[in-house]
């Protein structure tokens, strides 16, 4: 009996999480992408150190330790490979992509580029190396190297609003749910896209790069909750949330200055703030008792239009990003 009063719960559970707004229970199962990057066994087979196993600092170490010849050589021997190691000069990672991609993205600088599943990719607008500021965009459902244009028109919009001080990466770099259906409301796509964020700000820091302030959005903000006790990040900032799978900023053990937006019109104020055997993620983060720092977004259309031109949020996070590491909290 227990275990059908179980069952009967959670099924409702299930259709409560996945079925809180009409008309936007959708999608198809994906399967998240792992492992080593594409062309990692050829890479290993010609005596390199194993990609997968290396950390950035690690990766970083190596290819400070090799002669400028030996590093065109690795480029144009294992570019998919190169174009994929956090760590690794920043240079040789778009010069590898750009061998990797050929024409696409054409003119555009590629950190991450990685074919498998539907794609993921990450696009920086910007210079890393001399840029005051960096800002990382976490996406939600439904981008990936095949729809990235939502995405990197946010990361314009942000680059804009802080009058090009601010370098931004687009990244869509883990597998997103399709639709906002049963993966949206489970962690299983942000857990393997949590330990793919924490490597790529391990990465940036590994190469010099300023700690960034995160914008994570929707099912985005799952992945940067699940991160956050291993980011290196200056700020996290999540809009459009269901949730960061914990019940307030203390829970996410991060130094990080956490801040919240979500706007009237948003219908993800729908979706009920639940956590029951792994579907829901759990409390609001613009909700008081979660502690975030609130952004103002009374004037954000919907779900989607938090970067608007003119807007509160978009000025908000453009300040944001502005913000000297290890402010005030």
């Amino acid at each position: 009996m227990r275990r059908y009063a179980r069952t009967l719960v959670t099924a409702a559970l299930t259709t409560t999480v996945v079925a809180g707004t009409a008309g936007w229970a959708s999608g198809s199962a994906q399967q998240a992408v792992t492992g080593a990057p594409v062309g990692a066994e050829a890479w290993r087979a010609d005596g390199l150190p194993d990609a997968e196993r290396m950390t950035p600092s690690q990766v970083a170490a190596y290819f400070d330790g090799l002669t400028l010849d030996r590093q065109q050589e690795l480029v144009r021997t294992h570019p998919s490979v190169v174009g994929n190691l956090d760590g690794a000069p920043l240079r040789l990672r778009y010069e590898a992509n750009a061998r990797t991609l050929g024409g696409r993205y054409a003119g555009q600088q590629v950190l991450a580029f990685d074919p498998r599943g539907r794609g993921q990719v990450a696009l920086v607008s910007g210079d890393l190396t001399t840029a005051e500021h960096v800002a990382v965009i976490v996406p939600g459902s439904d981008i990936d190297a095949g729809n990235i244009t939502p995405l990197t028109d946010k990361a314009e919009a942000l680059r804009r609003a802080t009058h090009g001080r601010t370098a931004v990466i687009a990244w869509a770099g883990y597998t997103t749910p399709v639709g906002v259906g049963l993966d949206a409301a489970t962690g299983n796509l942000a857990e393997v896209g949590a330990e793919r964020l924490t490597r790529l700000t391990d990465g940036l820091a590994a190469t010099g790069v300023p700690a960034p302030s995160l914008f994570c959005h929707s099912y985005g903000s799952v992945v940067c909750g699940l991160a956050a006790h291993d980011l290196k990040a200056k700020d996290l900032v999540v809009f459009g949330s269901p949730g960061m799978r914990a019940a307030n900023v203390a829970e996410l053990r991060t130094s990080a200055r956490v801040w919240a937006a979500k706007d009237p019109s948003d219908w993800i104020d729908n979706v009920p703030n639940v956590a029951f055997a792994g579907l829901g993620h759990g409390a609001d983060p613009t909700a008081p008792e979660f502690g975030a720092r609130r952004v103002p977004a009374a004037d954000a259309p919907g779900h989607d239009g938090y970067f608007v031109a003119g807007t509160q949020s978009l000025r908000t996070f453009a300040a944001i990003a502005a913000l000297p590491e290890g402010g005030a909290r």
